[in-house]
């Protein structure tokens, strides 16, 4: 399977995506910003099909419209501080109704269905190029900017009296948002990227107790989701993104079912112990 190139592309990618994600993810989840990386994913919708209408790479022009969708959130902010969820709404309809309109327009001579779904034989040399620069730059962001993060997802307003940049550093988040979304769109798709940023996230809290442990065990769950995702769809010639998700779910209620069974089996020991 490996043999063809197409696969090989598909397979660095999903190792890509599968580390950027989770990194991304996990300071979403304990922002209580999940529903901005489904925001942003439509998005990326939009920036792929203006990309396509210019003749230009869509990956990049899913990375500057969803950075610009990124900023403009921030920047609304300031605003809607009561309504976050406006600001949401706001940014959906900008970019549903960018995507929608090239799409409709007939000026549009290629096909953007793959990026809604995802498919592992759109990834090129020049796509695989780019979404390796894109993560590695967005991995040594998160980095050096990683203590200044954490200090902002617990505590926003207590970051900015510490003399952290928050604004700035919000802004920088948001690009990096962008890149990740963008570097996925080919493997899994805009209706599902979401998913892939939030579920592995969601899994790893079930068992990790401090953050660099919740963090570690959501990179290896995005792994073992996104890699089985991929391989399980070549041979059910399914879209990956769709199965990858059932993937992430599936995962997810395995452990939580195992956790459950693992409290349920302590608990009975205890008694019998105090018995």
């Amino acid at each position: 399977m490996l043999e063809y190139s197409f696969m090989q592309n598909a397979f660095w990618a999903s190792i890509f995506i599968s580390i950027l994600c989770p990194c991304i993810g996990i300071f979403l989840v304990l922002r209580r910003y999940s529903m901005i990386g489904d925001t942003l994913s439509h998005a990326s919708l939009a920036g792929v099909t203006a990309g396509l209408l210019c003749g230009q790479n869509p990956v990049l022009g899913a990375f500057v419209f969803t950075s610009f969708c990124g900023a403009l959130i921030e920047f609304l902010r300031n605003s809607f501080k009561k309504y976050t969820d406006l600001i949401l709404t706001v940014v959906l309809a900008l970019s549903v109704g960018v995507a929608i309109t090239i799409i409709s327009s007939g000026k549009l001579h290629a096909n953007a269905d793959s990026f809604m779904f995802g498919s592992i034989l759109t990834v090129t040399q020049t796509d695989l190029i780019m979404i390796g620069v894109l993560s590695i730059l967005s991995v040594l962001t998160l980095t050096f900017l990683y203590h200044p993060l954490l200090y902002i997802a617990y505590d926003e307003e207590a970051a900015m009296i510490a003399g952290v940049k928050v604004k700035t550093i919000n802004y920088i988040f948001s690009i990096l948002v962008a890149a990740a979304i963008s570097v996925s769109i080919r493997i899994v798709g805009v209706l599902v990227l979401s998913s892939m940023i939030a579920l592995p996230v969601a899994t790893a809290l079930q068992l990790g107790k401090s953050f660099r442990q919740t963090l570690l065990l959501s990179i290896t769950f995005s792994i073992v989701d996104i890699m089985t995702g991929l391989f399980a769809s070549y041979f059910l010639n399914v879209a990956p993104g769709g199965f990858t998700a059932l993937v992430s779910v599936a995962v997810l209620a395995l452990v939580l079912l195992g956790k459950k069974v693992a409290v349920t089996v302590r608990t009975s020991l205890e008694n019998q112990h105090s018995a």
